[in-house]
């Protein structure tokens, strides 16, 4: 199991990491994160629903996402509740104490796809969440030394050096936990480290010698590594020496599945860049709104802030808006959640370019799609995750075609499309479609346009040097005796 001192320190891409060496050398390894909170998702080959971080972990194990990878997923919908799903389905909305009590019955899901994992692979490698150290969340505890007691499992503790501190990081977890946790700790990685490895060696001397464990592994800083995210929004910019588009999308409050954005966010001829609700709109070709686990609430934030102005300027320039899932939600006429699905019940109006109007539901669609696009003679594949339904005229102008059936709507001068489809962006074919439609094919010379960029390829192509450095770097001869 691997745990981390803090959020984002690495244990992912770590797990991700040692799967794909294992898949390599012929291991049946398989990813598994008791639970997840997360707002990226992904659909998986039972027909639920698992933290988007454990579909890489399963496409660097060469498996098929399932839900038994990720049995407990928490969305958070407000500050205080989320969206609890079990073994891929939506069994309830809780505030935070009402989970806390929930989960005894949420440690027994949890066992069980553990279990039916061990009996079906050879290695399992697991991940926390957050940190074992938060000891405010120790009671219950499912997600990291509660877990590793229950199955048993040794832990290695990863610790980012990029932040700083990164000793005392690793030090004070370790105070932190009891007795018995800390000798279920069979050693130390630090992540992202640059620089001479010279420098950095007596304090990693000092370390084994004050805790008697370790150091199984210093991991490089891989510039312009692309493991798309657990939760964290890209913050990084990509040096790009030639763009011919430039595309935006503004950070919600409650953003979700913004791994979208991430095939446009690589590509080497788009600028493209998050951007935070109180910043000036900068010029751009096309506005991205992501998908949303509060709509409503999203909304009202985004009008707080003059999006309304500021979108309706871009039009008046000849800009595109293409809204995905809950963006799609927000470009209509109105929005209603009679059931109080994600917060106070009620209706809001939308944005209104649409002539459609949508109804959170209670049942969740969950289902990867393919079909072709309406506006250009291109194949498209995705994924839907999303509890409501639109209605009205807009939607008598699809965007694409699933089989026979119509999906999504474009406004009638072709400026504003929407879909509820995720991973829209996924493929090299319906990209390209996409950035012509948004203004590509104005600015970019014909014979330099890059028509087969492929992001699939790309991630593959990370998943491999991660693997490299990681194999490189991690002391396989001490993790051995844990390791089939």
């Amino acid at each position: 199991m691997v745990q981390g001192t803090t959020s984002d320190a690495g244990k992912s891409t770590l797990v991700a990491a040692i799967c794909r060496v294992l898949y390599r050398r012929g291991v049946g390894v398989v990813p598994f994160k008791p639970q997840n909170m997360a707002l990226n998702s992904a659909v998986t080959s039972d027909g639920g629903e698992i933290g988007r971080a454990q579909a890489v972990q399963a496409q660097a194990s060469g498996l098929t996402p399932h839900t038994d990878m990720n049995p407990v997923l928490l969305k958070p919908n407000t500050d205080t509740g989320c969206q609890v799903i079990v073994h891929g389905k939506v069994v309830a909305n809780l505030e935070a104490n009402a989970y806390h009590a929930y989960k005894p019955k949420a440690m027994q899901a949890v066992m069980a796809s553990w279990q039916r994992l061990r009996e079906q692979y050879q290695c399992v490698v697991v991940e926390g969440a957050g940190s074992p150290a938060e000891i405010n969340l120790r009671e219950n505890d499912i997600a990291n030394m509660g877990f590793a007691e229950a199955a048993d499992c040794p832990v290695v503790l990863v610790a980012d050096i990029h932040r700083g501190g990164v000793f005392a990081h690793l030090v004070g977890t370790l105070a932190l936990l009891s007795a018995a946790e800390r000798e279920r700790v069979v050693g130390f990685v630090i992540n992202r480290f640059r620089g001479d490895i010279a420098l950095l060696q007596p304090g990693l001397d000092w370390l084994e010698q004050e805790t008697g464990k370790p150091v199984l592994g210093v991991l490089p800083y891989l510039h312009d590594l692309h493991i798309e995210a657990e939760d964290a929004v890209a913050s990084t910019s990509l040096h790009k020496p030639q763009t011919w588009l430039r595309v935006v999308a503004p950070v919600l409050p409650h953003v979700s599945n913004h791994t979208d954005m991430d095939a446009l966010r690589m590509h080497p001829h788009v600028d493209f860049q998050f951007i935070a609700l109180n910043e000036p709109l900068p010029a751009c070709d096309l506005i991205v709104l992501p998908g949303s686990k509060n709509v409503r609430g999203d909304f009202a934030a985004l009008q707080a802030h003059g999006w309304q102005e500021k979108i309706a300027r871009h039009l008046r320039y000849g800009g595109k808006v293409l809204g995905i899932c809950g963006g799609f939600q927000m470009l209509g006429q109105h929005i209603h959640d009679p059931h109080g699905i994600e917060g106070e019940a009620g209706s809001s109006d939308g944005f209104g370019w649409l002539e459609m109007e949508t109804t959170l539901t209670k049942e969740k669609r969950l289902k990867e799609v393919a079909g072709r696009l309406s506006f250009a003679e291109a194949e498209i594949t995705g994924y839907e995750i999303h509890m409501g339904v639109s209605s009205g005229p807009a939607l008598q102008r699809p965007v694409l075609h699933i089989g026979e059936q119509p999906e999504g709507a474009m406004s009638a001068d072709g400026q504003i499309a929407g879909t509820y489809l995720h991973g829209l962006f996924d493929h090299a074919e319906a990209t390209q479609a996409w950035l012509n439609w948004a203004g590509y094919n104005q600015v970019a010379a014909a014979e330099t346009q890059i028509a087969h960029y492929d992001y699939v390829a790309l991630r593959e192509a990370s998943l491999e040097r991660l693997a490299d450095a990681v194999e490189a770097c991690l002391d396989w001869q001490k993790l051995k005796a844990y390791l089939p």
